[in-house]
């Protein structure tokens, strides 16, 4: 048998076959479904759900007491607070079968999911973007975008620091208070960080 890199507690179930990545960690009464692929130093904590036809990347954290169903993608460095909702069917009725319209979700690279915050399917939610708690996402946010409210609308810029970044100076730059990294809108709803690669770790982050 094959030796185990990853952690389950005895309470959990974890159905097989499934790839798991080494330092995850799998805590009180969650429950893996066969065919779900979860990378590498994750953080389920209790009473996660993961359902088969989902992809989970390396060092993601998921707190207690959310469901990632089907068709739910979420990208390295993503964080789920506790209790934000997917979904993954526009318009569900007990009585009528829709499995096969399930409609894709994609949780980009280092996004956040604040607590009880909803996600509508369909949606894909930009890099290093910031969902604020019990805000309902209806539909595609921008890179590094802060969404508030219900229907949650863009209310700022965040840093890939967890920063809401001030108003931009004189020659459009706005820098994040812990890093100083500088970020600049390139165009309408379109911001770039100019000081670190978008595909590179945070320093000391691996």
């Amino acid at each position: 048998m094959a030796e185990v890199s990853y952690t389950v507690h005895p309470s959990a179930y974890v159905d097989q076959p499934c790839e798991i990545g080494a330092g995850t960690k799998i805590w009180h009464f969650c429950h893996v479904m066969a065919g779900a692929k979860i990378g590498a130093r994750c953080n389920l904590g209790q009473n996660v759900f993961v359902a088969n036809d989902t992809l989970i990347g390396d060092n993601v954290k998921i707190q207690n007491n959310v469901s990632i169903y089907a068709g739910v993608t979420l990208e390295d460095d993503v964080f789920c607070g506790p209790s934000c909702v997917f979904t993954n069917v526009i318009n569900p009725r007990s009585q009528i079968v829709r499995h096969s319209h399930y409609l894709r979700t994609l949780v980009r690279r280092g996004a956040t999911i604040g607590a009880n915050a909803t996600i509508v399917c369909g949606a894909t939610i930009g890099c290093y973007a910031f969902i604020g708690a019990g805000a309902v996402v209806r539909g595609d946010v921008p890179d590094y975008a802060l969404m508030l409210g219900v229907p949650a609308r863009r209310r700022g810029w965040m840093s890939r620091h967890g920063h809401r970044l001030p108003p931009p100076d004189a020659a459009g730059i706005m820098r994040c208070p812990e890093s100083g990294w500088r970020y600049q809108e390139i165009e309408p709803d379109v911001l770039r960080c100019l000081d670190w690669p978008e595909d590179a770790p945070l320093a000391g982050n691996r």
